[in-house]
């Protein structure tokens, strides 16, 4: 205290004991925040349960059983290697398309889009036949 006094710091030393706020919002809680957002998820999946019909359920159940093939296998390639890179490659990339066409089948099948001449039926073989061309391509590419 001394030292600040007598070299002309007295300002410097009286404002240490104040807290400079440089954030003009009020702190928010955590737990407000996090209830928030529980209030949204719960919104979601009651709106999602009631207005999705059952075809787009089973679709987004496929989707994310792909989503989550593709983190096992990242996670496997992470933590043992990638030796067989090829194979790794080709399971990854199939990870992907198969979800890329997936969900070009449910914009095609959900009935609030509006697409010319395309029935559910032929969004469906469609997703079939791309299907089984995209695979044929990567055990192709695997070796």
């Amino acid at each position: 205290r001394d030292f600040c006094l007598s070299r002309g710091l007295g300002d410097v030393y009286k404002r240490q004991g104040e807290k400079i706020s440089f954030n003009s919002q009020p702190e928010q809680h955590p737990t407000h925040t996090t209830m928030d957002l529980i209030r949204i998820g719960r919104t979601f999946l009651n709106e999602y349960k009631k207005n999705t019909p059952k075809k787009l359920k089973l679709i987004d159940i496929y989707l994310t059983y792909i989503v989550l093939t593709g983190v096992i296998q990242f996670l496997y390639c992470a933590i043992v290697g990638t030796f067989p890179f090829n194979s790794f490659l080709s399971g990854f990339i199939s990870t992907i398309g198969s979800f890329i066409l997936a969900v070009s089948l449910r914009m095609q099948v959900n009935p609030e889009n509006t697409w010319k001449n395309i029935i559910p039926e032929r969004a469906f073989s469609d997703f079939l036949l791309s299907n089984l061309v995209f695979h044929l391509v990567v055990i192709s590419f695997m070796g």
